[in-house]
């Protein structure tokens, strides 16, 4: 049996499509919670607090490989430091995985800007590392405009354009990346094509046979100039080649 592999946010929505590949893998896992749970097929679980750092240390015993996956609207440069600094004690680390979101360092958001802030909490630790920056998933997209349809007109942000991508392929890269060698930044990961928000909102609408009225609105500012240059998008990089049509199909 190969080494532990420290993965955080193992339960949610990424990371529990990761962690059974890393176990098809022969390698144990030991998943951060935030309750005790019970181990299973390999899989142990610690509760850790990654906003105040407490359980950390422990965890952290004996692991030479993080998978960090924790995020959410607030707080990822807090956990992101509170991990590299308990790694850092730990000194058996010797690769960092951290996921991150394409236009980090560009899209004007709290969000995005935590995202860039952990990065280079990472790349500045010393502890090698990889870096891979994805799209927002199919799921998220879904639930945007799942979102937006509740209401009997429908707010069609003008110039906003995604490329949505799948989990399962993300989940997979980061498997790949998490078993192989520290590599650094690595290339960005998307979906293989880019749509208007308004495409997402109206092929959401026809799957599931609902109709609105549009009310087209401009995104002022920072934030709108950012999304209308596509500084969220990549279209240079790899892509993955699950559509929004196909997830819609099995998800809508």
């Amino acid at each position: 049996m190969s080494s532990t592999i420290l993965v955080t946010g193992g339960t949610g929505l990424l990371g529990s499509q990761v962690v059974p590949l890393l176990r098809q893998a022969g390698h144990r896992v030991r998943v951060l919670s935030r309750h005790d749970r019970e181990p299973g097929d390999g899989v142990e679980y610690v509760a850790v607090d990654l906003l105040t750092g407490a359980g950390l240390d422990e965890a952290l015993d004996g692991v030479r490989t993080v998978l960090h996956l924790a995020g959410g609207p607030k707080g990822d440069d807090v956990g992101t430091r509170n991990l590299v600094q308990a790694a850092e004690r730990a000194g058996t680390v010797e690769h960092l995985v951290l996921i991150s979101v394409i236009g980090a360092d560009t899209v004007p958001i709290g969000y995005f800007a935590r995202k860039a802030e952990a990065e280079r909490i990472v790349v500045a630790s010393g502890i090698p590392y990889t870096l891979l920056r994805a799209a927002q998933f199919h799921d998220l997209a879904l639930k945007t405009v799942r979102a937006m349809a509740k209401a009997p007109i429908l707010l069609a942000p003008g110039g906003v354009r995604w490329q949505p991508v799948s989990t399962r392929e993300v989940a997979v890269r980061l498997a790949e990346l998490t078993l192989g060698d520290p590599a650094g930044r690595v290339p960005d990961l998307a979906g293989p094509r880019v749509y208007t928000l308004e495409e997402l909102q109206r092929t959401y609408l026809a799957a599931v046979g609902k109709h609105r009225i549009r009310l087209p609105i401009h995104v002022p500012g920072k934030v709108g100039r950012a999304y209308r240059s596509g500084a969220n998008l990549t279209e240079d990089a790899p892509t993955g080649n699950g559509t929004w049509e196909q997830f819609l199909t099995a998800n809508a």
